[in-house]
């Protein structure tokens, strides 16, 4: 049976990674690589604080992984996670073989860490390419208010 491509986007606990990224770097690694997967790119994605705190944490830090694994492999990947103190949650999903190349080739790109900083460069100045960044909510901090099924329009 020849082994799926995943995604893998881990939360690491901030505290604990402490600008470290090469030991948690080597971490996931060791936890991908024991449970007989094939580590494909692997490298840090942004620090952003959470929605709501898990483990007593508002901030993590979310790594991207790709890695090639048999099926069989996700449940010890997932055991192996959840005893790791490092990572905070960790969510899995398989690439469709047709888009494998495509995803690897953005994930390994220059371009792919350069388009974080557009988020960043965009609030600052204004400019057009905060249009591009993920809407935060309606709570007042730049994102469309949404209104509820019930609310009238005005």
């Amino acid at each position: 049976m020849p082994a799926n491509v995943y995604e893998c986007m881990f939360l690491l606990d901030t505290t604990k990674v402490a600008g470290d990224l090469q030991a948690a770097d080597r971490q996931l690694r060791t936890i991908l690589e024991r449970n007989n997967a094939e580590v494909l790119v692997s490298r840090p994605w942004d620090e952003r604080r959470l929605a709501y705190p898990i483990k007593n944490q508002k901030k993590a830090l979310y790594y991207l992984t790709y890695f090639s694994a048999d099926g069989k492999s996700l449940p010890g990947i997932d055991r192996d996670c959840k005893l790791a103190e490092t990572i905070l949650r960790q969510l899995v999903i398989r690439i469709e073989p047709k888009l494998v190349d495509t995803m690897l080739s953005l994930a390994k790109g220059e371009h792919a860490v350069a388009l974080h900083g557009i988020h960043e460069e965009g609030g600052e100045e204004g400019g057009a390419p905060a249009a591009a960044a993920p809407a935060e909510g309606g709570d007042g901090e730049g994102g469309p208010r949404r209104r509820p099924r019930n609310e009238p329009r005005e």
